[in-house]
């Protein structure tokens, strides 16, 4: 083939990255928009709050929104409405973090050892996932927080431990088809370690997976956070948490229903924002879906 029939062929376009495919979708270009500033309001809460959290001025207490110059009220203790919210959002999005990182990376583990050793850890791993996932979360935290004590550490731990088996499921699932792949028989042949070949091979493999689950399972934990906190199990007063918020609001709901109103909107959209993000990253990552 001559050099000018190469060069009248046409040139296939470069495919888009990911940033560009989910600003493509409106959905998932908001929620990615909210995600980045819900997580910047949390880290500069401090700069952002134009109060202390824990001051407070009972002359303001349940002031209504746009009075005193407080643009969403005060709480019961007079508290500013935004500072309070910029700070629960900050311990919310921590408790969130803290147990998808820990829970899921357990679960990972859990989920490779199962798919890669399947003949003797399988079936011991796969049943303890059964165990494990008849536990609702509720029971779980309030089982931890009998042991505990309320507060974050027994929220934390009680997320991670409702977090592992759903990680461990989804990555024995997508590395058991990553193991049938020819290079994984190849890098065997090399005399590579079992561990290194997890690390180097299996587990880049299986990251989309892993990754969109775990922003999918953001969203559920920041809500069941947000449940075990309501109830009492979670951050105790005056620490601003957006569950505990919610719950101290509830008393008030006739006389001052901003003061739970607000905290359950931010969950919401916290939840919502991460969900649709979820679901774009899964539709992005999806091999079958790129163009």
């Amino acid at each position: 083939m001559s050099a000018a029939t190469d060069a009248s062929e046409p040139i296939a376009p470069p495919r888009p990255g990911i940033l560009s495919r989910l600003m493509r979708e409106p959905g998932a270009a908001i929620s990615l928009i909210l995600v980045v500033l819900l997580v910047g309001a949390a880290v500069f809460a401090p700069l952002l709050a134009p109060t202390d959290p824990y001051d407070n001025d009972l002359a303001l207490s349940m002031a209504p929104p746009g009075s005193d110059g407080l643009l969403l009220g005060a709480d019961a203790q007079g508290r500013d409405m935004i500072t309070r919210l910029l700070y629960g959002l900050r311990v919310s999005l921590m408790m969130g973090f803290a147990a998808v990182a820990i829970g899921g990376g357990i679960g990972a583990l859990l989920g490779f050892l199962a798919a890669f050793y399947r003949r003797w850890l399988d079936g011991p791993i796969m049943r303890l996932v059964d165990i494990m996932l008849s536990f609702p979360a509720i029971l779980v935290g309030l089982a931890i927080a009998a042991i505990f004590g309320p507060g974050i550490f027994s929220v934390v731990l009680a997320l991670s431990v409702a977090t592992v088996p759903l990680m461990a499921r989804i990555v024995r699932g997508s590395a058991m088809v990553v193991m049938r792949l020819d290079f994984i028989e190849a890098a065997r042949a090399t005399g590579m370690s079992d561990a290194r070949l997890i690390w180097r091979h299996l587990a880049p493999n299986c990251l989309s997976a892993i990754f969109v689950f775990a922003t999918l399972r953001f969203g559920q934990v920041i809500l069941l956070g947000s449940a075990l906190s309501f109830l009492g199990l979670g951050a105790q007063p005056p620490v601003p948490e957006l569950g505990a918020m919610a719950s101290e609001g509830r008393n008030f709901l006739f006389f001052a229903p901003h003061i739970a109103v607000v905290p359950c909107v931010v969950i919401f959209i916290v939840v919502l924002a991460f969900n649709v993000l979820g679901d774009a990253l899964r539709d992005a990552l999806d091999p079958r879906l790129r163009v």
